[in-house]
């Protein structure tokens, strides 16, 4: 049975005939979870719905989703290549439920699924079961042992019970959890496989996992009845195919014998031979498991690089190199040629796949380039380590400079020494790694925003709390409301008194809870005596959390509020987020339609907007992509906004969504200059590629012409294939561009100044420049011109040194015809560079070569003294020394320094002292000489 027919199976089987929605697999990168590095599991895209954050429109799902284990708690990159069954990008099959189906069904559609549309031999399945927790007092699951023995055939001695570990799911250390049954699969020759489950032996293998999601984990470990019950299913794509296909292996099946003979071609080898102990049939599956890894990864928006999953794709990909130089011994770029393999066997069911295959080849084949530039020297490095070794381990030093200086991830490091028989320092290694950390760790800070877990918003639900209506946030800033519960970070409350902080749920309100990028409102509560200041307004679930302080009065729950937000902030944030709208699509027109939004961030101060682009824009790029925007907003369009059905708005020609971002049915349409109706009725309209169109939840101005003024600030490079731009608009945005004219005026104008004046400008607005929040394009016309001024500067300060080193050296003349003594003191005037008091003291010795000299100079602006002395062999021996010469005389104008017997030199910070010091100078030097 081909793979393509059993993944259909699997969604017919449950769309067909138990009515499931067919749900498109989300992309392996988390839009909206910090707490993934990959999507690893079915369950990621519902997991706001098992917190109780969200709701679908449908309470019953299957799915194929894309999966990475390569980092964090689920990782399975070391074993990937030495086993027959792990894999770092996997496929899993999953049917759920939302409050519908439980425990029977499940059970019953999963037993028919296997045994009666696959036909898979009953006497080969073995069945677990929770048997219970003596540790925190859980409950066997009885139901599930009992549904088991009911709705099936299954032989009674193949159900097992099994503890927390294997058959109870959590989600985290506290939240929606539930016991689990797991169906597994004995390979074995005689079928006796039934003392292996759970073993994780290669013959006896779990197929799917039957999680029935019915408690929740409170923060003091105490589990409660969650209000309804679910049910989340995942079934590995990959080990199923290899079962229906009647193989030992999963890397035995059709899903990977196309890129076994795609890696042979490439490479010359020979022909894949499956057996686990050969280092071409490893090398093999390695290369060909990381491949497909990174092309869907890389189709999904990730990019290789230094940090998070960045960098976890980078250690896949620097793994898999190493492997085709080292093992199949190709030394030019050759994993980027394996794509096409992947593309033909994934891409009709991911088209994302296929829509970017390109890029992934050409950014596949630029870091293979990277690492092949520095791996043969990491290579030999790695085998003077080894051959040195004489306590069987690659010292953490060796280890370091293998990462730090040629790029090997610790993980390669230590792969190599275990096939060398050797051990790698780790704790040495990380020693070293930590303190190359903290030399480039920036210190983070900021409050800390309050949070509203799983258990509190069940206990909203249980009291029957009816979720926020926050509709009126598009339409007004102001609204009576009611309070339906107080917060205080740790428990509901009643009352929160005068001068304590919390969380206000209220029955409706105008406020805009942060989310999509804007930041949420700020602005107050204000009741019968008292006040309530909204510091940040955030979202769980269907609640909208008003966090703050009661700063004047106590707030009571039930009591009358009137909710104002801050009406200017929020005015400032509506232009930011027009105006990236129409940055977003000024960015489509100029840099092509491949550009995807990565990010933004949409502030009362400012924007930011992220987005996919292999190279910096170029100059004229930015201006045009500048003018665009300036364009939009001078022509004062009409910002429209309405719902439509998900389905319908997606064939809006021109529309643009977050990729990765989940929507709701319906969904908000934001269109600038044409109106929703007109993109009701007429999606497909080839005239709406003209226009901004985007699926948002966020608030703007009814007219463009309200953003006033538009720059951008700041353009960076975030990681390989992705940049950040920064804009200001309205005032602030006004003031930056005229700010910028004038510099750029002023600068211009220097080339008419004399040339103190002109050194003046340009010392004074070089630094400037860096300093000063300046508009991307000023910044870069001002730079240009500063440096056609610098030949000009340059030749300005050598005459003035030169005028300075005469006027120097002058004075040094006339001080050496006045003096007739063996000790020679004087403080120079306009003379503050240590070169001219040098020039200054050897005019004088050429006359006075047996006498002690020290000269000072000031510069009192910078606060500056410095001075230097000499002293001949014939006074050095009667007791002066040029080193506490000087450092007696610093000491009295607020500086040190010191030197030889003969030279030295030392500075100052008090100028004012100067005079008074070189008459010290001269009486505490002939002190020396009595």
């Amino acid at each position: 049975m081909p793979a393509r027919q059993i993944r259909q199976d699997f969604i017919d089987f449950f769309a067909e005939k138990a009515g499931h929605t067919i749900v498109p697999s989300s992309p392996v990168i988390p839009h909206d979870d910090p707490t993934l590095l990959f999507i690893n599991a079915g369950m990621n895209q519902f997991k706001d719905v098992f917190l109780g954050l969200g709701s679908r429109p449908y309470q019953r799902a299957v799915d194929v989703q894309k999966c990475i284990r390569a980092g964090g708690k689920h990782n399975d990159l070391e074993d990937v290549g030495c086993d027959t069954y792990h894999h770092t990008f996997f496929e899993m099959l999953g049917n759920w439920s939302f409050g519908d189906y439980f425990k029977a069904e499940a059970i019953t559609w999963a037993w028919q699924l296997l045994t009666e549309v696959w036909g898979l031999p009953k006497e080969r399945l073995h069945i677990t079961v929770f048997e219970g927790s003596t540790e925190d007092g859980t409950e066997p699951d009885e139901e599930a042992h009992k549904l088991w023995l009911e709705c099936t055939d299954v032989d009674p001695s193949h159900i097992t019970r099994w503890g927390r570990k294997d058959n109870f799911w959590e989600m985290g250390a506290s939240g929606p959890c539930g016991p689990c049954s797991e169906i597994h699969f004995d390979n074995t020759p005689d079928c006796s496989g039934g003392k292996l489950v759970n073993l994780d032996h290669p013959d006896v293998i779990e197929i799917w996992n039957l999680v029935f999601i019915q408690f929740n984990r409170g923060e003091d470990g105490l589990l409660t009845k969650l209000p309804a019950s679910h049910v989340d299913t995942g079934m590995g794509f990959e080990r199923i195919t290899r079962i229906l296909q009647g193989k030992n292996s999963n890397y035995d099946t059709d899903l990977w014998t196309p890129l076994f003979e795609c890696i042979q071609k490439c490479s010359n080898g020979p022909a894949y031979g499956g057996k686990l102990d050969d280092p071409t049939d490893t090398a093999y599956r390695i290369i060909a498991d990381h491949v497909r890894c990174l092309t869907v990864a890389l189709a999904d928006g990730a990019r290789p690089g230094n940090e998070g999953r960045a960098y976890v794709l980078r250690r896949i990909l620097r793994r898999a190199v190493r492997m085709v130089h080292q093992v199949l011994d190709v030394h030019e770029p050759m994993l980027c040629r394996v794509v096409p393999a992947v593309v033909a066997s994934l891409g009709d069911v991911y088209p994302e796949i296929t829509e970017h295959e390109e890029a992934i080849s050409n950014v596949i084949r630029e870091e293979e380039l990277a690492f092949l530039r520095t791996l043969e020297r990491g290579l030999a490095l790695f085998d003077e380590a080894a051959s040195s070794s004489s306590d069987g381990n690659i010292s953490g030093e060796a280890a370091f400079t293998l990462h730090d200086t040629f790029g090997f991830p610790i993980d390669l490091t230590e792969l190599m020494s275990r096939e060398r028989g050797l051990a790698v320092d780790r704790a040495g290694y990380d020693v070293l790694m930590e303190e190359a950390r903290a030399r480039s760790r920036a210190s983070t800070g900021g409050e800390q925003a309050m949070n509203l877990p799983a258990n509190a918003l069940a206990d909203l639900a249980g009291q029957n709390v009816a979720a926020t209506d926050d509709a009126i946030k598009y339409q007004q800033t102001t609204a009576e409301s009611r309070v339906l519960a107080i917060w205080n970070g740790r428990e509901f409350v009643k009352t929160l008194d005068n001068g304590s902080s919390g969380g206000v749920i209220l029955d409706h309100t105008p406020f805009y809870a942060e989310q999509g990028g804007q930041v949420g409102d700020t602005g107050s509560l204000s009741f019968d005596g008292g006040l309530f200041k909204v510091s940040q307004t955030a979202r769980f679930g269907d609640f909208v959390l008003h966090e703050g302080m009661a700063a004047d009065g106590a707030l009571e729950c039930g009591g009358a509020v009137k909710a104002d937000v801050e009406q200017d902030r929020r005015q400032s944030i509506e232009s930011n987020h027009t105006a990236t709208h129409l940055l977003n699509h000024a960015l489509r027109d100029v840099l092509g339609d491949e550009v995807q939004q990565k990010g933004s961030l949409v502030a009362p101060d400012r924007l930011r907007f992220d987005y996919s682009h292999a190279q910096a824009p170029t100059p004229e790029e930015l201006g045009r992509i500048e003018d665009l925007v300036r364009a939009g907003v001078s022509k004062g369009q009409e910002v429209h906004a309405a719902e439509m059905p998900l389905d319908h708005a997606m064939t809006i020609t021109g529309v643009r969504a977050v990729f990765g971002e989940r929507y709701p049915d319906p969904v908000r349409v934001v269109s600038i200059g044409a109106s929703s109706a007109d993109l009701a009725e007429n999606p497909t309209n080839p005239a709406w590629m003209n226009h901004s169109i985007e699926f948002c939840g966020g608030t703007h101005v009814q007219k463009t012409d309200v953003i006033n003024a538009f720059i951008l600030v700041q353009e960076q490079s975030l990681a390989a294939g992705v940049r950040r731009l920064m804009a200001l608009t309205g005032t602030t945005a006004s003031q930056v561009i005229e700010e910028g004219r004038r510099i750029l005026a002023e600068v211009k104008d220097a080339s008419d100044l004399d040339d103190s004046g002109l050194v003046e400008v340009v010392e004074r607005i070089t630094p400037l420049v860096d300093e000063q929040t300046l508009g991307v394009l000023d910044k870069l016309a001002i730079r240009t011109e500063l440096q056609s001024l610098q030949k000009r500067v340059q030749l300005a300060r050598k005459s003035a040194a030169k005028s300075t080193r005469e006027t120097a050296v002058t004075q040094a003349k006339a001080i050496a015809e006045a003096a007739d003594g063996e000790v020679i003191t004087s403080l120079m005037e306009g003379v503050a560079a240590r070169d001219d008091l040098l020039a200054a003291m050897d005019a004088i010795r050429a006359k006075h070569s047996e006498s002690a000299c020290l000269l000072l100079g000031t510069d009192p602006e910078a606060g500056k003294v410095v001075m230097v002395a000499r002293v001949p062999d014939t006074l050095i021996g009667r007791g002066l020394k040029a080193g506490d010469w000087v450092k007696h005389v610093a000491g009295l104008c607020g500086g040190g320094g010191g030197g030889r017997p003969d030279m030295a030199q030392a500075g100052g910070s008090k100028p004012e002292e100067a005079p008074a010091a070189a008459q010290a100078a001269h009486d505490w030097a002939c002190e020396q000489l009595k």
